[in-house]
């Protein structure tokens, strides 16, 4: 794709996109999140794409919301910052709706600083690798704001309750090796080694049936919601999908084939 603030390649199933304003250390703009979006929306269409690397050019991750967008809001006439603001969210929530329900497994590889919006954006993927350079924080009362980007609903899921108010409301930095203890992090990498590593990961979660994948990807994503029932009810009616497809119909022969070859 030809955008300039997004780079995207796609290798042997594996997209990897990079946020591509090093000299803002990716701080999220209109412009970059609508090409985040494009590149999103065009990944999500794409049947022949197995998993995703979200990561960051230069130094940093992604440093959260632009500050320059701040301060253009503020100037905006006062009847208007509310509605402008409300559509900006929606924005926001669509990207990361987007990004957490994309139906492949998705990595962040965090090379840098994730802080603000930035933080929330590695979480929403499926896995987060973070290189010995990274950083983790919700510095969002530190611009009188609240998070965003979905981090009062992935957070706690990570660390636990408690442990998520303390950073929220703190708003402190936390390092790779805390942010591995915590939960925040998976695994950890050298700087060099990331990129590698993250997709090594990514072909190693990704090899499985693509129907599989995604329909259990969607019920965990709601299990913390749901009751012991609605999770075994919808694991039903997507198991009764996962009888009718390629990948399971291909995979019992294979094996009744192999065990048939064994027993001749």
């Amino acid at each position: 794709m030809s955008a300039e603030l997004i780079e995207l390649q796609i290798q042997s199933g594996i997209a990897t996109v990079c946020l591509n304003r090093p000299e803002k250390r990716n701080a999220l703009n209109d412009e970059l999140r609508s090409q985040l979006i494009a590149a999103l929306e065009r990944i999500a269409a794409d049947q022949e794409v197995r998993a995703l690397i979200l990561t960051g050019k230069g130094k940093g991750f992604c440093a959260g919301g632009d500050l320059a967008a701040m301060e253009q809001r503020m100037h905006a006439p006062a009847g208007e910052v509310g509605i402008n603001g409300w559509r900006r969210q929606q924005r926001v929530h669509y990207t990361q709706a987007l990004l957490h329900t994309l139906p492949i497994p998705t990595i962040a590889a965090v090379n840098g600083a994730a802080a603000g919006l930035g933080a929330d954006t590695a979480l929403a993927c499926d896995f987060v690798i973070a290189s010995s350079d990274a950083s983790f924080t919700w510095s969002y009362i530190n611009r009188g704001l609240i998070p965003d980007g979905g981090g009062m609903y992935l957070l706690p899921r990570r660390v636990g309750l408690a442990k998520a108010k303390e950073l929220i409301f703190g708003g402190r930095r936390v390092d790779a090796d805390e942010a591995l203890r915590l939960g925040i992090a998976d695994r950890l990498s050298s700087p060099q080694a990331l990129l590698a590593d993250a997709q090594a990961w990514a072909d190693e979660m990704s090899r499985g049936s693509r129907t599989a994948l995604a329909l259990g990807k969607t019920i965990l994503n709601q299990s913390f919601e749901l009751a012991a029932e609605q999770v075994f009810a919808q694991g039903s009616q997507a198991q009764g999908i996962c009888y009718t497809s390629t990948e399971h119909r291909e995979s019992v022969m294979a094996f009744l084939q192999k065990s048939a070859a064994r027993h001749a």
